[in-house]
């Protein structure tokens, strides 16, 4: 990473890769439309690596009003969606940017699915096509996430089943993916080996798997 300047691929979303990339989430949003922005994360590990700072720093300096919605927790919840979604109408929202894992960064997509389709969103997780979604950006804090550029969504549904359910839908990938390497190197070991196992899994599904019954990613 010392000396590569990084790169930019459009594949669905819009990839920018390399160091100190996050600095540019301003410029990805204005680039995908957005002027009012929810910033959905987990815990306080991206203040304490300083990604929240240089993120929010990036979108003041853009001139880009934004509201925080933070504490979203390892296999996302369907009620803290519900809080999220209430906010995001309040503030009127056009756009969401997912920091973090996978978790912040589907619920980012479910709040957006409701915002596009007028409160609706839970059917899509039971089997009901998506044909829309508000736009989501993303800057992801662990190599193993996928959400980043996948068009799937899973959440837990503590209103009611206490099951998990997801979907994949086309429409449902982010317009945009920050990836700065770095910004992984505080996963522990442990986890970066799960993570590491996880994408062998998901890459060998797409090739042994039936192309009739694939479900894509």
């Amino acid at each position: 990473m010392k000396n590569f300047t990084g790169f930019s691929i459009q594949m669905y979303t819009d990839i920018l890769f390399g160091k100190n990339t996050e600095t540019e989430a301003a410029g990805m949003i204005r680039k995908h439309g957005g002027d009012r922005v929810m910033l959905v994360y987990g815990g306080g590990s991206i203040k304490k690596a300083g990604l929240y700072d240089r993120v929010v720093k990036s979108l003041n300096e853009g001139g880009i009003p934004f509201v925080e919605f933070g504490g979203i927790q390892p296999n996302p919840r369907r009620s803290l969606v519900e809080r999220g979604i209430k906010l995001a109408r309040e503030e009127r929202i056009n756009f969401f940017l997912g920091v973090g894992g996978g978790s912040a960064i589907d619920t980012a997509k479910a709040i957006a699915l409701a915002l596009a389709n007028d409160g609706e969103y839970w059917k899509f997780y039971n089997g009901v096509p998506a044909l829309k979604m508000a736009p989501v950006g993303t800057i992801h804090t662990i190599a193993a996430a996928g959400s980043e550029t996948s068009r799937s969504s899973v959440l837990v549904d503590d209103l009611e089943s206490g099951l998990k359910r997801g979907f994949m839908w086309e429409p449902c990938r982010p317009v945009f993916a920050i990836m700065n390497p770095e910004l992984t190197y505080s996963v522990s070991p442990y986890q970066t080996g799960a993570g590491s196992a996880d994408i062998l899994a998901h890459t060998a599904s797409r090739y042994f798997i039936n192309s009739s019954s694939r479900l894509g990613g």
